[in-house]
């Protein structure tokens, strides 16, 4: 291992290191090897660690072509483990909550609602607001997918996933998160759970999405970050007043429901001359 990738494993703090703190969660032996065999690199490190690479100058040109048809296997294996399951809408959220926390309580609610409405749930798959959806799933008798990364410390995947598939790369796992959704609905997060929002907008504002709710659960907790968007960024021109309303808010697991069902169902009646259908392919 590198000095530098050695010097910020390091530096992780100890309770995240572990499960521990979420004893729940079924280990994941596929993705721990990294917290197993002492500090090696994850898959996602390697591949942006410059360091090695400034060392050995041509060292990539044996290891990279290898890494790429790695990462088009793990596409191979997303696609075919989701390419029957129908409609679905991925969740996204913190993964620090108790499970008696509103959110999470709003997040399995949410999930059993869309579960009846027909559409499978896709998580990340591990605690918290993602644990809390994928029981919903369950409970309404849809598919409960969870879609569980490579990380630098021990990796496990919670009780209520019944279809788990593992990902070493974040692009591949956001590609499966958006490929088989037919909208994102965004609990209280972190930074994962912001990456995700951004990453649907920028598809979305760039019409590589089309008819693709994007509904955030909790104005109260979202109030900040929109009041943000519309009084900083919309004035000074770096987005503009018609792109605040990419965003959807919703405070009731009933709303949320109502906004994915009315956007599907709008999708459904859209004629298929009038959308590339590249863009979802």
């Amino acid at each position: 291992m590198t000095d530098r990738a050695e010097q910020a494993n390091s530096a992780l703090p100890n309770s995240r290191h572990r499960n521990s703190g979420h004893p729940d969660l079924r280990p994941n032996p596929t993705l721990s090897p990294p917290a197993t065999h002492g500090r090696k690199l994850t898959e996602d490190e390697r591949l942006f660690d410059q360091s090695a690479q400034r060392r050995l100058p041509m060292d990539f040109t044996h290891s990279d072509p290898w890494r790429v048809m790695r990462m088009t296997g793990e596409l191979v294996s997303g696609i075919d483990a989701l390419a029957n399951i129908g409609p679905a809408v991925s969740i996204f959220g913190s993964a620090r909550l108790d499970q008696d926390s509103p959110y999470c309580r709003a997040a399995e609610e949410t999930a059993r609602l869309l579960g009846q409405a027909g559409f499978a749930i896709i998580t990340g798959g591990g605690p918290s607001i993602m644990e809390a959806a994928n029981r919903g799933a369950n409970e309404a008798g849809v598919a409960s997918v969870g879609c569980n990364i490579e990380l630098p410390y021990e990796q496990g995947i919670n009780q209520h996933v019944g279809l788990p598939i593992n990902f070493r790369y974040f692009f591949i796992r956001k590609t499966m998160f958006i490929k088989y959704a037919e909208g994102f609905i965004i609990f209280p997060g972190g930074f994962g759970t912001l990456d995700e929002l951004f990453e649907a907008l920028v598809l979305i504002q760039t019409h590589k999405l089309r008819n693709f709710p994007v509904v955030l659960y909790g104005s109260e907790y979202w109030a900040g970050l929109l009041r943000w968007l519309r009084d900083t960024m919309v004035p000074s021109g770096t987005i503009v007043e018609e792109d605040m309303d990419l965003l959807q808010i919703a405070d009731t697991p009933a709303d949320v429901t109502s906004r994915i069902v009315t956007a599907y169902e709008a999708s459904l009646a859209t004629p298929l001359q009038a959308v590339d259908v590249s863009l979802r392919e």
